[in-house]
């Protein structure tokens, strides 16, 4: 008896302890009942439409297709029209579905630039069931960000909160209307800050795994104190749907775009110029650093703001303005929310020294591009790995560079090859010295160190790069 009733006693113990640790661990986990009910009346629906006079046949399945990796999500609705694909000369309407969220009691609203692009009409429905249409104020393609203004006073607004207090491992949710769905509330976690995604160099992304679908684009991301601290704006998917990486705009990022937007209808950014790419391993020792980091000038605009400022192809941009450069992707960002007809200092490094360059950042042009062409000739260098031939001084002009030469031949085995060199690549300089012809190069090349990796200027398919070349002991 004395044994039962030691066992019974150890069971109610065990039951108190695991019910105990229960209720502490649901204690711990983060309640949003509070702030789905304050935050959803400033969450809205926004829905667009738009006439397309001459489809094409094959988009005949209501403009679901989904590319493979990243991409906007608009939550496309559009019927097949009956018997198939509409033929020439006749039109359609497409109508898109997203999100958004109210910033002003007036009537200014934010969401995504992709939600509303091209719309023909666009109509707001509030929480609260009305519906208003939408004047688009002004929208910003490299950042994604969108202002609409509707007509209406004493709207719901939402808490505004600051991006650059958050830190990986904080809690999350986000409101929307995924698949048409008002007010759906999903949650998640920061998985990552200052994330670069393609083709979005001016946006450091916010990583979450919070469950994000199509028509939850341009909806708010929120803390816990529900504060918005960003604009949900891409997925990484490789079947259509969500997988665990979901990307948000910055609500700081968004709100400097909404402000100009606001008071002049576009945005000006900051622009130096210049091309730029990463800074390898190699690379960096064969510029002498320590690690690799900042940004390495590839090519410039003759005319602009960076060469007339005395930056030269091959620098690496260290810091700006006294914020450092620890990778080429933070260059853009720095320049891009910097004031046009802005001094700022510079630390580059050059031929292997530190130095101060001042800067005037220049005002975004409307488009620029380059050109290359290809030509071939004799010429052949064993030590390097390649053929080259001459350029003609049309050619030269054309590409836009003073010196050069092609390559015509790479030897798959050779250092070449290993660096990356490509036939038709323009080889313009080798280990910062300039060349000017096949035999000049060849000269070069027999007094080239072994011991070290030699950076090596590029020109190829209207782009300038750098590679690190690694010679074989002879």
């Amino acid at each position: 008896m004395k044994r039962m009733t030691r066992y019974l006693s150890f069971w109610m113990l065990l039951s108190a302890v695991w019910l105990t640790s229960t209720a502490i661990m649901a204690r711990e986990l983060p309640d949003f009942t509070q702030l789905v009910q304050e935050a959803a009346p400033g969450v809205v629906n926004i829905s667009t439409s738009r006439t397309i006079e001459r489809p094409d046949p094959l988009q005949g399945f209501g403009g679901q297709e989904i590319p493979e990796i990243f991409r906007h999500f608009f939550g496309d609705r559009l019927p097949a029209p009956p018997g198939g694909a509409p033929g020439p000369g006749r039109s359609e309407e497409r109508q898109s579905l997203g999100s958004g969220f109210i910033i002003s009691e007036d009537g200014y609203i934010l969401t995504n630039a992709h939600v509303v692009h091209e719309a023909d009409e666009i109509l707001v429905r509030l929480n609260d069931r009305r519906e208003l249409p939408a004047e688009l104020v002004g929208a910003d393609v490299r950042t994604d960000v969108a202002l609409l203004k509707v007509e209406a006073e004493d709207l719901p607004t939402l808490t505004m909160g600051d991006s650059d207090t958050l830190e990986v491992g904080e809690w999350v949710a986000a409101i929307g209307s995924p698949f048409g769905f008002d007010s759906s509330v999903t949650a998640g976690i920061v998985s990552a800050i200052n994330r670069t995604l393609p083709r979005d160099a001016y946006v450091p992304f916010i990583q979450t795994d919070v469950a994000i679908n199509p028509g939850n684009s341009g909806g708010p991301l929120f803390n816990l104190d529900g504060e918005v601290v960003g604009i949900n704006s891409q997925i990484f998917t490789r079947s259509g749907g969500f997988m665990g990486l979901s990307f948000a705009i910055p609500l700081n990022v968004a709100m400097e775009v909404a402000d100009q937007l606001r008071e002049d209808g576009r945005v000006s950014r900051g622009w130096l110029g210049v091309m730029i790419q990463p800074v390898s391993r190699d690379l960096a020792e064969s510029f002498g650093m320590e690690s690799p980091r900042g940004a390495l000038i590839a090519d410039l605009d003759p005319e602009g703001p960076a060469a007339q400022g005395g930056l030269q192809a091959g620098d690496v941009i260290l810091e700006v303005a006294g914020e450092e450069v620890d990778r080429s992707s933070t260059l853009p960002r720095l320049i891009g929310r910097t004031t046009p007809g802005t001094e700022v200092e510079m630390l580059v490094l050059r031929d292997g020294e530190e130095r101060q360059e001042s800067v005037t950042v220049g005002d975004w042009p409307e488009g620029e591009g380059m050109m290359a062409s290809a030509q071939e000739g004799p010429g052949h260098q064993a030590r390097l790995g390649l053929a080259v031939s001459d350029l003609e001084p049309a050619e030269r002009e054309q590409l836009g560079i003073e010196h050069g030469v092609r390559v015509r031949e790479v030897n798959p085995q050779g250092a070449a090859a290993k660096a990356g060199i490509q036939p038709g690549d323009v080889l313009v300089s080798l280990d910062n010295r300039a060349v000017e012809t096949p035999e000049q190069l060849a000269e070069l090349a027999t007094s080239l160190p072994t011991d070290r990796a030699i950076p090596v200027r590029l020109y190829r398919e209207g782009r300038s790069l750098f590679v690190a070349l690694r010679l074989a002991e002879d």
